[in-house]
């Protein structure tokens, strides 16, 4: 009897140990990166991006006395909201570390200690701190509330544009530097020749290295305050030199990190762009090679919201990729809703069809369309890539009858299907 209530005893514990980590999982999904066109994931990043920017104009309306005695109350309750949601999602980002790929591998201990102080550990944490501080500091230490603004930084953890451009930032940090130096270096050349040139006669403005530098300083970075002006010849002429190279001065780093910028963007819709393409059946046994063929042959197209992209009866000649926006498939028996990440239509591109669904864009879409003649041609022209589509699309219509009127299959929407059933 005792034996039989030990093993119960530790089953109930295993299904309470495996429920706590599909939650922590779940948890994990939500605030760092869930499945292409997860819903929840998505509207929680919204959420704490809008929590984010109203805590920030709150902090900034604070200091205007009028606005300070008015709404006071509101402020007050924006603000309890916002210390609440982000000392939960610090608390919760503390749990689920351990999911992270980076700290997997980690002890659990090891791994909430290598967050914790991590940069964005850091930064969660300054997001709440200094408010539950407030009360025991003391009156001169007040200021240090105005570190809320720093929450800002959190949005480059929910914005992929702002997490680009710091990436970007990052990855040319030794040009950057270099840039630095050689402003630093034409500060001090130009700043000597000034100091030379127009010492004499303005002593109280040009008399030391340091104050010709100030003026080369403020000349090379194009601001040019109007407070510092040479008045001989020899100085006009080393400012005129000074203003074009304030010119190159600005252009070089705003070049480089526009260039890295667009260079991660693209990157970032290459691998979004491949991971779609990957996933469709019809693809999965081609190699890298075969795969980056069939991307070169993706056109993009913009649709408007309720605009219909496909009719149910019309010949069916491409298939789509969902890049961004929500699509409507209307089947016979029920709706499908289907967003970034997914595709549909894969058939067409193998023989002649119908579409048995209409498609419609819900809200404005952005898709990748792959015409039928284009894989055509490309499997005219490498037999090997042929091969593995045919031989895979005969495993499909091999394990699984298809209506030869039309050309989307279960399996083209079955994550839609299972999220559905999920929500449900």
């Amino acid at each position: 009897m005792f034996p039989l209530c030990g093993n119960n005893i530790h089953s109930i514990e295993v299904k309470m140990r495996k429920r706590a980590q599909d939650w922590r999982r779940r948890c994990f999904e939500l605030l760092e990166q869930g499945p292409i066109g997860d819903t929840g994931s998505g509207l929680v990043g919204r959420f704490i991006v809008a929590l984010v920017i109203v805590s920030l104009v709150t902090t900034v309306l604070q200091t205007v006395p009028a606005y300070a005695m008015r709404y006071h109350r509101v402020f007050d309750a924006i603000e309890i909201i916002a210390l609440s949601v982000f000392t939960l999602e610090y608390v919760l980002r503390v749990w689920i570390v351990v999911e992270h790929p980076l700290y997997r591998h980690m002890p659990p201990s090891r791994a909430r200690l290598g967050y914790i102080l991590s940069a964005r550990g850091v930064i969660d944490l300054i997001a709440v701190l200094p408010f539950w501080l407030a009360p025991f500091l003391p009156e001169e230490l007040q200021v240090l509330l105005v570190l809320r603004v720093l929450r800002f930084l959190k949005l480059g953890r929910y914005s992929p544009a702002i997490r680009s451009l710091l990436d970007s930032v990052y990855a040319e940090r030794r040009a950057l530097i270099g840039c630095f130096v050689i402003l630093l270096g034409a500060a001090l050349l130009v700043g000597t020749l000034m100091h030379l040139i127009e010492g004499a006669v303005q002593p109280e403005k040009f008399g030391t290295v340091p104050d010709a530098m100030w003026w080369a300083i403020v000349t090379l970075g194009t601001i040019g305050y109007g407070d510092v002006v040479p008045v001989t010849a020899a100085g006009r002429m080393v400012a005129t030199v000074t203003i074009f190279l304030g010119l190159i001065m600005v252009a070089l780093p705003v070049g480089i990190v526009a260039t890295a910028f667009a260079n991660d963007i693209h990157r970032r819709e290459f691998v979004v762009t491949w991971a779609m393409v990957a996933r469709v059946p019809l693809f999965a046994g081609l190699d890298a090679n075969q795969i980056a063929a069939i991307m070169r042959l993706l056109q993009s197209q913009h649709i408007e919201a309720g605009t219909i992209i496909a009719r149910r009866g019309e010949p069916a000649h491409s298939m789509y990729f969902v890049a961004a926006g929500e699509v409507e498939i209307d089947l016979r028996d029920r709706s499908i809703r289907v967003g970034a990440g997914h595709f549909f239509g894969e058939i067409a591109v193998l023989r002649k069809a119908r579409r048995s669904a209409t498609v419609t864009a819900v809200t404005r879409t952005s898709l990748l369309l792959l015409d039928a003649r284009d894989v055509h041609v490309l499997m005219d022209h490498e037999p090997k890539i042929a091969e593995r589509i045919r031989n895979m699309a005969r495993e499909r219509l091999g394990a699984k009858e298809l209506d030869d009127r039309g050309d989307l299959t279960l399996e083209e929407i079955s994550d839609a299907l299972s999220e559905e059933t999920e929500e449900k």
